[in-house]
């Protein structure tokens, strides 16, 4: 028979262990990090940490300079994705340079 094959029946035999109580299979929680919300001076301290202009910030975050002008007045608030990527930008100060959404040409 083929590998797959064995190893579907492995699986349901281990499936069908766990579920009569003869063999319990390792179990582990997944939780998934709320996404935080950020005031209009974290914004702006994570957008100066990495360099750029509200502009430049705005294209690589994949919104409009107003966008990111009313987060750092604090009329807007990021969310989403945008919460998301703030936050990998404040967890690790190289994101910018391990994902280059940009290119530098000399």
């Amino acid at each position: 028979m083929s590998d797959v094959y064995e190893s579907i029946m492995r699986g349901l035999q281990e499936v069908t262990e766990d579920v009569t109580g003869k063999k319990k299979l390792p179990r582990r929680t997944v939780t998934v990090v709320p996404v935080k919300d950020y005031s209009a001076t974290e914004v702006k301290k994570i957008r100066q940490s990495t360099g750029m202009s509200q502009k430049l910030f705005a294209e690589y975050m994949g919104v409009s300079i107003k966008t990111v002008e009313a987060w750092e007045a604090g009329t807007n608030h990021p969310s989403g994705p945008s919460s998301r990527m703030l936050s990998l930008m404040e967890q690790n100060h190289s994101f910018v340079d391990e994902y280059p959404f940009i290119q530098i040409k000399a």
